[in-house]
């Protein structure tokens, strides 16, 4: 009967959060958004833009997981991806304060992943649970192309 309310309580949670976020259209609204591309990957589906620069080779992992984001502040490289995983059994999502980057609610081993391409300070939470906030410090500038 626990799992029950448990299941229900996660529907219902997921549902405002969809609602919240404008829909079911919200989802074809990002790809004509003028958002930055991004790499988005959901239970081991990726899909990626050739238009993020490749200088980073590094994978950065941020854990999602007692309704927190480990770690709180992380500082990467320009051309670093980062991936959240909810290793939490309520849905969570990572939304950027400046509309950088935008996930969709990420079930239990979902993960969501964004390649940064520009140096700065990214804020970020989790808009199911507007409480859980984190940082991004991109540092470094871009390569140029060598003539």
């Amino acid at each position: 009967m626990k799992f029950i309310s448990k299941s229900i309580a996660s529907f219902v949670l997921l549902a405002a959060s969809v609602a919240f976020a404008g829909g079911p259209v919200w989802a074809q609204n990002m790809a004509d958004s003028s958002m930055p591309m991004h790499d988005r990957s959901v239970s081991g589906k990726s899909m990626s833009s050739d238009a993020t620069p490749k200088t980073a080779s590094k994978t950065y992992s941020v854990e999602i997981k007692d309704f927190a984001f480990a770690p709180t502040t992380i500082t990467v490289p320009v051309g670093a991806k980062i991936t959240w995983v909810n290793k939490d059994e309520e849905p969570h999502t990572v939304v950027s304060t400046s509309d950088a980057f935008k996930s969709r609610a990420l079930d239990t081993d979902e993960q969501f992943s964004f390649t940064f391409a520009k140096p700065g300070t990214y804020k970020y939470f989790c808009s199911v649970h507007p409480r859980m906030v984190a940082t991004v410090i991109v540092e470094g500038a871009a390569k140029k192309p060598s003539n």
